[in-house]
């Protein structure tokens, strides 16, 4: 059963055409602070009419999610696309305002495979900008169309996409004073949620490793806090090391090789770094104040965490070693949770000011900070493959009667002009983003 979630099967990648003049070439400039969602038009795809209509709706949903693009209503099409190696009519799009157009076909072939071929065409430009062909399983329609809208995404924005991910989270359930937490991962857009534990024991902040194949979490199996790996292929789980105390905040280093942690002792947290292959613990931090929530930059080479060591909750960076320890965050309030973004121009954190828990970001060095969410209580970011977005978990206050209190999952773009709530089976918290799948 696990081995569904790596063993997507084989996709083959044909480039027909990917040429277009610069002058004509359609384009977002994703570094504008205020993006008008460009006009797209996306027809159900031609051939098999269930498979067609479906990865046409997966790649509209897509692309809408992103915020840069507006996917057109079907009903005001004019033109009826019924062969995508013909160029369309580029006038009867242009009158409905389509300023991109994506023509596709979904066939099943007689060995049984899904062949799905598609066209991106710039209708100012009335030229093909890319042409792409994909054969796998039929079983795996859903990624293909994910596929497509990351191409289209890269193609017109120039940015990786990041719709063929995946996130990890967990799935709550039950009342608030005998609550269900069981791991859980899921498509980016909310689609084919599995379960991986069945809510016997406590699971918290689970995190993939640089493969997607892993997953890094703390647990309670036993009623003993400590942090383990999940093997999502053979669905095996490992405890990491038998320390005598908790362990917890555990996340993987950009090459995989490494996790780092919080390790707790007499009432105080540090940070310490094992090797995956040797076992091998190395300590990073010693300070009596409480060190934890480390997060590498993806080089590898630095460490954010958050600490309490000079009094209050603030975001610090040090080297991977454990030297060079320097508070970053000083705006008004606290700051934790610190994650860096893939680019490696952002940490993004949770800012705790006037009762109040947001979600910002801010530069490596803690300049041009920003807050990108207004919710009661929003923490604990994750980023997209690409660094343009940020999920996290949005908890509502309990109202009269013990009502609301409920977590959902929500994602921001970095403008934070785009907030979207992501779809998951009942409530959720802690999701992680994993990298692009391989």
């Amino acid at each position: 059963m696990m081995n569904k979630w790596i063993a997507l099967g084989a996709v083959l990648l044909f480039t027909f055409v990917a040429a277009v003049p610069a002058s004509a070439a359609l384009k977002v400039d994703v570094t504008q602070g205020n993006i008008q969602p460009l006009p797209i038009a996306i027809p159900d795809f031609l051939g098999d009419a269930s498979t067609g209509r479906n990865i046409a709706g997966v790649i509209r949903n897509d692309l809408d999610r992103s915020g840069l693009f507006r996917p057109l209503d079907p009903l005001s099409y004019i033109e009826k696309i019924s062969d995508i190696n013909v160029p369309p009519r580029f006038g009867d799009w242009r009158a409905i305002q389509a300023q991109g157009l994506v023509t596709g076909s979904a066939t099943l072939q007689s060995d049984g495979r899904l062949k799905v071929d598609f066209r991106l065409w710039d209708i100012f430009g009335e030229s093909q900008m890319i042409g792409l062909q994909y054969s796998t399983t039929p079983e795996n329609w859903r990624r293909i169309a994910h596929l497509i809208s990351d191409a289209i995404y890269e193609r017109i924005t120039g940015e990786k996409g990041y719709f063929d991910t995946r996130i990890v989270f967990i799935a709550e359930s039950g009342p608030k004073i005998n609550r269900r937490k069981r791991l859980a991962v899921e498509d980016q857009d909310g689609a084919n949620p599995v379960f991986l534990t069945q809510g016997d024991y406590l699971v918290l902040t689970p995190r993939f490793n640089p493969t997607a194949q892993m997953i890094c979490y703390m647990s309670y199996i036993n009623g003993r806090p400590r942090v383990y790996l999940f093997d999502l292929e053979t669905g095996r789980q490992e405890m990491l090391g038998n320390f005598p105390n908790m362990t917890f905040s555990p996340r993987f280093s950009p090459d995989g090789r490494k996790v780092v942690m919080a390790l707790e002792s007499g009432g105080n947290s540090d940070i310490y770094a094992m090797d995956l292959q040797t076992r091998g613990v190395q300590r990073l931090t010693n300070d009596p104040g409480i060190d934890t929530a480390p997060s590498y930059s993806p080089d590898g080479r630095q460490i954010t965490f958050e600490s309490n060591r000079g009094g209050s909750q603030q975001v610090y960076v040090m080297n991977a070693d454990g030297s060079n320890v320097h508070r970053i965050s000083f705006g008004a309030g606290r700051a934790g949770t610190p994650v860096w973004s893939p680019r490696g121009d952002l940490i993004a954190f949770t800012k705790i000011s006037e009762g109040a828990f947001r979600m910002g970001v801010m530069r490596p060095d803690g300049s041009a900070e920003r807050v990108l969410s207004n919710g009661w209580q929003d923490e604990g970011p994750t980023w997209a493959p690409n660094g343009r977005v940020i999920m996290f978990t949005r908890t509502t206050p309990t109202g009269a009667g013990g009502y609301g209190g409920g977590s959902t999952v929500w994602s921001v773009d970095i403008t934070g002009r785009n907030e979207r709530r992501v779809l998951t089976p009942g409530d959720a918290s802690d999701p992680a983003w994993s990298p692009l799948i391989q």
